[in-house]
């Protein structure tokens, strides 16, 4: 039996903005999410982009709150360690008929409050970005859109919130929730009962479920399937901005994007599906992703790819954020509808949310003694020579470079397993110090990362996985 006095439940990126955020007050605060690790299912597998949102409608809830929210990234990057690449965006209009939309655009920017979003000539654009699609005729440039490595955000807000006394219960599904009097009292987890008497349902895809299980669930929740290219680093045509397409009203488009890492990441797809599931790559669906980019950069080396991969945006019907205080089951706060601009939003949910729960009656006193900051793992790839030394002479273990691709150290995977909420996957290594995300995908790496977390985690090596549920790395036969 565990107890706490809220429990978030999802550790994507709005939840852990929501524990983090909760964290600065004296309150008993404890994650669940039925994954091995922080990230989520969309969180840790979208575009990356933090953005002015200047597309979306205007005077919405969603549009409110990521005006809002936007500004909050530069401190919180500042505190906890986290790089951002602050590239601005553009969006080429390639054709006639999409150049005919950048009046409507530009309007729907202005009535959003993004006065900084203007127009730009073919010959501004061919200069800004040499590799546009030369027939490019204008477009619109957007300086404050960044790129974040959104594995990071995450996993720094959960270090933060777990040194301010947030508890993490992974690999942990929720079976069911216990009503008393009309008030949300017991929450049923395959780890074991939790007390609480706060619920903040910020489950992505699973979002419908867990409202069901306290009557709050009058809509529902399917994904949307996005396919993305990732091109390895000396690929020759790079972009320095974020490219995107004129957006569509079910996607932003396709995007080419600079990575703070140094790849370029593309796509991506808009799939609705119904399996949720279903995180297969498909040719075709790959193959709209190419032709769609090449229309805003040609000479795109695709072949110059390393990985592809699938994200799922939980997207709701109806469409639009939702953020419920329920007055039927007390205690219980539903967060819905939160889809492309979730990782944009993040931060404004979180403080919109508590905000709500504090003039539903939560009273929440100011911690004395919270830890506004915390320090990144520091890349040895990224050091100079002079600070490699250093690093070697406190710790030797940084003198073992066990991913060539990145240069990534064994003192790196060893902090990353250490640290609070640590990695205790294969993938969970490579989200926080990114050893197999490079040109072999872990081919060499890989079964050296694996004996570290087996020898870190005290375990035989049989039992280390890839990622969560069944994907062992090794399979013993008896």
């Amino acid at each position: 039996m565990y107890n706490t006095d809220i429990l978030v439940v999802g550790a994507g990126a709005v939840g852990i903005a929501i524990a983090r955020e909760l964290s600065k007050f004296n309150i008993d605060v404890m994650v669940v999410d039925k994954k091995d690790d922080v990230g989520g299912d969309a969180s840790k597998s979208c575009s990356s982009c933090i953005s002015t949102e200047f597309t979306l409608t205007p005077g919405t809830l969603e549009s409110k709150i990521c005006q809002c929210s936007r500004p909050l990234f530069d401190q919180l990057c500042r505190d906890l360690d986290v790089p951002l690449n602050y590239c601005g965006s553009i969006t080429p209009a390639v054709n006639q008929e999409q150049f005919e939309k950048i009046p409507s655009i530009l309007k729907k920017a202005f009535d959003n409050g993004v006065y900084d979003v203007e127009y730009r000539s073919k010959e501004e654009l061919l200069e800004m970005e040499p590799n546009l699609n030369p027939e490019v005729l204008g477009g619109v440039y957007s300086p404050r859109d960044t790129q974040i490595n959104q594995f990071l955000l995450v996993v720094a807000q959960a270090e933060n919130a777990a040194e301010n006394g947030v508890e993490f219960l992974l690999d942990c599904k929720v079976e069911g929730i216990e009503l008393e009097q009309g008030r949300v009292s017991l929450v049923r987890t395959t780890k074991g009962d939790i007390r609480t008497k706060y619920i903040v349902n910020a489950a992505g895809l699973g979002n419908d479920e867990i409202a069901g299980m306290v009557g709050e669930c009058d809509y529902t929740v399917h994904p949307r399937k996005g396919q993305f290219y990732v091109l390895e680093k000396d690929t020759p045509v790079k972009v320095s901005h974020i490219i995107l397409s004129i957006p569509l009203p079910q996607t932003r488009g396709k995007l080419i994007i600079p990575t703070v890492d140094g790849n370029i990441l593309v796509g991506p797809t808009a799939e609705d599906l119904y399996d949720k599931d279903d995180k297969k790559t498909t040719k075709e669906g790959l193959k709209e992703v190419e032709r769609e980019a090449r229309m805003l950069v040609p000479g795109l080396h695709m072949e110059d790819t390393i990985t592809q991969f699938v994200g799922l945006r939980p997207a709701r019907e109806p469409e639009g954020y939702n953020i419920l205080v329920s007055e039927k089951a007390r205690g219980y706060v539903g967060i819905s509808g939160v889809r492309s601009s979730g990782l944009t939003g993040s931060l404004g949910i979180a403080k919109y949310t508590i905000q709500m729960m504090r003039e539903a009656g939560l009273t929440l006193e100011r911690k004395k003694g919270f830890k506004a900051t915390r320090k990144g793992i520091v890349n040895f790839s990224k050091a100079s020579d002079e600070e490699r030394d250093r690093l070697i002479a406190e710790d030797p273990l940084y003198g073992h470079v066990i991913c060539r691709c990145e240069t990534v150290t064994e003192s790196e995977i060893v902090q990353a397993i250490r640290r609070p909420v640590g990695a205790r996957t294969v993938d969970a290594v490579k989200r926080r110090v990114r050893a197999g995300m490079g040109r072999c995908q872990g081919g060499f790496c890989g079964p050296q990362v694996l004996e570290i977390l087996a020898r870190e985690l005290g375990v035989d090596a049989e039992e280390i996985r890839k990622r969560d549920g069944v994907s062992y790395m090794l399979r013993h036969e008896k």
